[in-house]
Parts: C-alpha cells; structure tokens; sequence
C-alpha cells in the first residue's frame, strides 16, 4: 500500500514516478529485538505490537521533516554532506554485505542455487530487449529453480493443502499510552539515521540509470535525484502507513533498483500493479502458502545476483561521477564505509558490532551498516570543515 501511495504521490506532485518498491528495512530489527527483550516483561502480543507501532509513525514523522529540510536547503548543499564517495560506498556495503547472507540461503542445496544463478544471469543477458519475456528473467529463472527442486523433494505442498482460500490479514493499531511508550519511540525512531542514507543512495542509483536509459531511447533525463527531499517524504509517508496498520518501518528496496537496472523496466504503473498485487496477496491464503513452498536455494541463487547487483551499481554511481580514489579523503571515506560496513555485516551476528555505545538503545551492539554510513558522514564533514590540503592530490 505505501509502494502505491508513494507512486501516485511522486506522479502528481513532480510529474514523474520515482520508481522505487518500497519494504520493511532490517535496520529497525536492533530496536525490535530491544523491545521484545523479556527483561522488559512486555510479552508478544497485539500490545507490544501497537507499542512498536508508535515508534514507526514518528520514524514516518521524522523522515517526512527531514525531508521538508533538504528541500529548503537544496540538492548542492545535501551533495556535500553526502557526496558520491559516500552514496555509492553506502550502496556496495549494502549489497555486498548481504554476500554472506545470500550464501547461506545458497548453501541449502547448491545445485539448485548455482542452476537458479546461472538460468537467470543467462536470461537476463541474451532475453534482454526481447519484449516482455526479456523483463522476466528473475522469474524464469526462478521456476526453472523450482522444477529442478521438485524431483530434489525440496518442495512440500502441505502447507498449500491446509491454506484457506480467503484470509483476513491480522491488523493493528498504534498505542500512545504505556510506560514503555517513550522508550519504544524513540528506540525505533531514531533508526532513520540507517534509512535515510540508505534510501539517498538508492535514489541516486536508480536516478542514474533511468537517465542513461532515457538517453539511450532519445528521451530527456529524469534527474530524480534533484528530489532527494520530496523522496524522503514520500518515505516517512510510506513508514506513516505502516505504523497506523502494523507493518514495520522500511525504506526503498535495493533489489528493485537490481531488478530495474537488470530489465530495463522502470515503469510506474508496473510497479503500482506489483502494489496492489502484493496487497491481494495477503487475503488469499493458497497463493501465499505457494509462495512459501519456494526452495531457500532458489531464493539463495537469486539472492546472489541481486545482491551484487546493488553493490555494483553503487560502484557505477562513484564511476559515473568521476570520484577519484588517487585522492587519500575520499579514500579515507570509502575505506571505512567499507570495512564497517562489509566486514561488520558479515563478520558479527546479525550484522551488529559489539561496540558497548549506547546499548539501552542498541543492546544488541551497533548496526554495522547504519554505523558505517554515520562514521563516513562525519569524516567527510570534517574535512568540509578543515579543508586538506590539495597540492598533493593526484
């Protein structure tokens, strides 16, 4: 639902869809899990759920404000907070730190997963142009997957035989009162500072490659990233929803760009239709059962690819800007998004590093992903601040 709204919204307001799928963010898992900790004595239930749910609508609250600053201030001044050695190095940890994450779905049965990964890559590249098969080449790669698993006896239709037709998804509401009420806001709230660089950086990527498509097909650019602010607000609109009916927090999903950048489709109404498909989806017991019955190493082959493909396409973004990496700030920028970002998402449980900061609000340690955006901001503003010296500079 907030994919649809944020689409209509983008279509009326700039005369464009910003083609972005947006989805719940793992970022917001530290906060959840704080919530839940049984020391708290808030057990499971439709009560902890809504507490949560307070916490998400002043997520969509912040974002949407933020938004309204970075429109006021202008793209020339967020481009020097957060300059392309920044978005792009953002870009590749959160595709490249999934590596160990789309490996472990793999490892469930690597035949599978390597048939799935080479089907798709394979499609992908020769179906391209092709017409409509040549958008679908994640899907078909897909299904062949999903024959290959079925004499495997990977699949089990058990759950698509006990699965009502009609369901009513389980809703809930948002609660104010409590004594945890505050904790909980501002436990989650103040994860938008993972997002918010996270959803910036997915912009400019797929801001970049619908201009270098419309210039292949003899159209003017786009230039969605000169709406980084409107897009943030369409964010907080988006997190706004979800916390009023009892879905998570998100942001926009780096696998769609991958999908996009892979297919070349970067159609709004497509994307409006995946929406309200998704949404149908909910209510209809045996398709999701179905859907369920997808072999994790199908998912893991897929996952291997897409999850590359974002960290590739962040490497694009700083090529595509000239950023040079002869020059030692920006590669003192890129160096420790990178390592943090890479090697604490992968090397530490749930990507969190144990660092004893702030642990009532990240008992879990830090998000590495999040931590690395934040350290690369903060050395890039430093050296906004004390220019260095660029006489040596290559």
């Amino acid at each position: 639902m907030a994919t649809v709204v944020a689409l209509i919204l983008s279509k009326w307001r700039i005369g464009k869809f910003i083609p972005l799928f947006y989805g719940s963010s793992f970022s917001y898992l530290t906060a959840y899990l704080a919530i839940t900790n049984a020391q708290w004595g808030v057990p499971a239930s439709d009560e902890l759920i809504s507490l949560m749910q307070a916490g998400i609508l002043v997520t969509g609250v912040i974002n949407i404000v933020i938004g309204f600053i970075i429109k006021a201030v202008g793209k020339e001044a967020i481009d020097k907070v957060l300059p392309p050695i920044v978005t792009g190095s953002v870009a590749c940890i959160i595709g490249f730190g999934l590596g160990f994450a789309a490996l472990g779905m793999a490892e469930t049965n690597w035949l599978v997963a390597m048939v799935t990964l080479v089907v798709t890559i394979l499609m992908s590249v020769y179906l391209r142009g092709k017409g409509f098969i040549g958008m679908i080449p994640i899907l078909l790669g897909a299904i062949v997957g999903y024959l290959v698993s079925w004499p495997l006896g990977l699949i089990d239709f058990s759950g698509v035989a006990v699965a009502n037709w009609l369901v009513v998804p389980h809703f809930t509401f948002p609660t104010f009162t409590g004594a945890m009420v505050v904790t909980a806001i501002f436990s989650i709230s103040i994860m938008a500072i993972a997002t918010i660089p996270e959803s910036t950086a997915h912009l400019y990527q797929i801001s970049l490659y619908v201009d270098r498509y419309a210039e292949k097909v003899g159209e003017e650019p786009y230039h969605l990233d000169q709406h980084i602010g409107f897009n943030l607000i369409l964010d907080g609109i988006g997190d706004f929803i979800n916390g009023m009916f009892g879905s998570t927090a998100g942001t926009n999903y780096g696998e769609n760009n991958s999908l996009m950048a892979i297919t070349l489709n970067y159609s709004g109404p497509v994307l409006i239709m995946a929406g309200a498909i998704s949404m149908l989806l909910g209510f209809i017991g045996k398709l999701e059962a179905l859907v369920a019955t997808v072999p994790l190493a199908v998912s893991g082959g897929l996952a291997i690819y897409l999850f590359g493909v974002i960290g590739m396409q962040g490497i694009a973004l700083m090529v595509e800007n000239n950023v040079s990496l002869f020059s030692s700030r920006n590669l003192a920028v890129g160096a420790v998004i990178m390592v943090i970002g890479i090697g604490g998402n992968i090397g530490y449980a749930g990507g969190f590093l144990p660092i004893p900061i702030l642990q009532g609000i990240f008992p879990s340690g830090l998000p590495a992903i999040a931590t690395a955006a934040v350290l690369g901001i903060l050395i890039n503003a430093i050296f906004l601040v004390f220019t260095p010296p660029e006489a040596m500079e290559l």
